[in-house]
């Protein structure tokens, strides 16, 4: 049986930088119906300095995965990316051809995707799935330099060498998300997005593959993009969170500002249905529904479900502004647009 190696405690790491690597600027998605285009992103924007971590969060259904698809250009029909751009170190990936994105991912932008079991091959061995992923961007290498860099990389996330000689089956649940956090920093990228990343795993491994992705990313000098709906993971992890609704981004700013000081309506409801040693009985959920992307509410997409509604929110859409040193908000009651 393959067993895990000893999972090492990662440090503290130093302050993120201010350059930014990625820039995504108005971004917009949608998916084609027979009922009509569904806008699943919404003009989103939003950049990512060099080696930090940002966390997308938001309820199912926000656009926080779709987000993600787009900014490798891995979202398949009925999909359609409709406008935006995203600038890597100042080359918009929308742009690309389809053979210039391919030899992009990895090597400079990265997924680790959601669901390892239905991401690795099951008739395929692990070394196997590393080396085609070495050989679609390194076709000079020798097959032993590819090796030894395909056990640098399995060792660099916990786990033996002898890992290449094991299929899919053979591998827990936490050994195989390690596996794909091996694959995506392959080629050490600059920007690692990882969608959900510990969904299906129990908190103990939860814990033990994310200082594993907390590790290498520092080891690498990459950013990294955190997509899930855990608000106590991105807590832990990020540096910033961007608060995702109805496709757009409503809040964007360093965590610990958003724990203490929520600003839209939206983020204050969901850091309040967190449970606490003191309610932790208390089950408190954000009343209504998520609105529908294919009829939308006319105004701030929120509205429906806020407790400080007015009366233009039905009317007006309010845009994502910055309106204090690195805190985003959309919401009337922020941008001075109040009747």
């Amino acid at each position: 049986m393959v067993t895990e190696a000893q999972t090492t405690r990662i440090e503290p790491r130093p302050a993120s930088g201010a350059n930014r690597v990625l820039d995504v600027r108005d971004l917009c998605v949608s998916y084609y119906t027979p009922r009509g285009p569904v806008r699943a992103v919404n003009g989103v924007s939003f950049f990512l300095r060099a080696g930090e971590r940002l966390g997308l969060v938001g309820e199912s259904g926000s656009g926080k995965t779709t987000t993600a698809l787009s900014l490798m250009r891995l979202l398949q029909a009925p999909a359609v990316i409709e406008g935006g751009k995203v600038l890597l170190d100042g080359r918009d990936l929308l742009s690309l051809s389809e053979e210039e994105m391919r030899r992009a991912r990895f090597a400079d932008i990265a997924l680790i995707p959601q669901g390892a079991m239905n991401s690795l091959n099951p008739m395929m061995k692990v070394g196997e799935q590393l080396r085609d992923t070495m050989r679609a961007h390194m076709d000079g290498e020798s097959s032993a330099r590819r090796d030894v860099r395909i056990q640098e990389a399995l060792e660099s996330v916990g786990l033996r060498p002898d890992i290449m000689q094991a299929y899919p089956h053979e591998l827990s649940g936490g050994m195989k998300q390690r596996v794909c956090i091996a694959m995506g920093i392959l080629l050490s990228p600059k920007v690692i997005i990882a969608d959900e990343p510990t969904s299906a795993l129990d908190v103990v491994v939860q814990r033990q593959v994310m200082e594993t992705l907390g590790r290498v990313q520092s080891d690498l000098g990459a950013s990294v993009i955190l997509v899930g709906h855990d608000m106590g993971l991105m807590a832990q992890f990020v540096d910033r969170v961007g608060v995702m609704y109805g496709g757009k981004l409503v809040e964007v700013g360093p965590v610990r500002d958003i724990f203490k000081d929520p600003l839209h309506p939206y983020t204050q409801l969901l850091i309040g249905s967190l449970p606490t040693l003191q309610s932790k009985e208390i089950f408190k959920g954000i009343p209504g529904l998520t609105p529908s992307l294919l009829t939308p509410p006319p105004g701030c997409m929120f509205h429906p479900r806020c407790p400080k509604v007015m009366a233009h929110c039905s009317v007006v859409i309010p845009p994502l502004e910055e309106i204090k040193p690195d805190r985003w908000v959309a919401c009337h009651l922020y941008n001075g647009s109040q009747p």
